[in-house]
């Protein structure tokens, strides 16, 4: 749950990037949870640009919210499996499918 100073500042960057942000936080929930599996998973260097990278993929789609929603469910799971060993590990998106 976002406390009062996140929301605030959240719409604070919100307004410089001229963007209108959804009270929903749902969205944020979800990337935070990005966050935390590619840090422990992953790379902690790497957290903030995969979220930039969900960001701009996000901002490219239809509704943005929905599809930063999606991305980052997606990611977490291909980063709770990145390193475990293939009998354990979730497999990844498969890309040829998105042909």
């Amino acid at each position: 749950m976002t406390d009062d100073r996140e929301l605030a500042w959240l719409t604070a960057v919100g307004q410089e990037l001229g963007l209108e942000l959804d009270t929903d936080q749902e969205e944020f929930a979800a990337l935070d949870e990005l966050a935390q599996h590619v840090t422990a998973n992953v790379d902690p260097t790497l957290t903030a640009r995969t979220l930039f990278l969900v960001g701009v993929a996000s901002g490219r789609a239809s509704d943005p919210s929905v599809a930063a929603h999606d991305f980052a469910g997606k990611l977490a799971a291909l980063a709770r499996g990145w390193n475990a060993d293939t009998e354990r590990a979730e497999p990844a998106n498969d890309q040829d499918a998105r042909r």
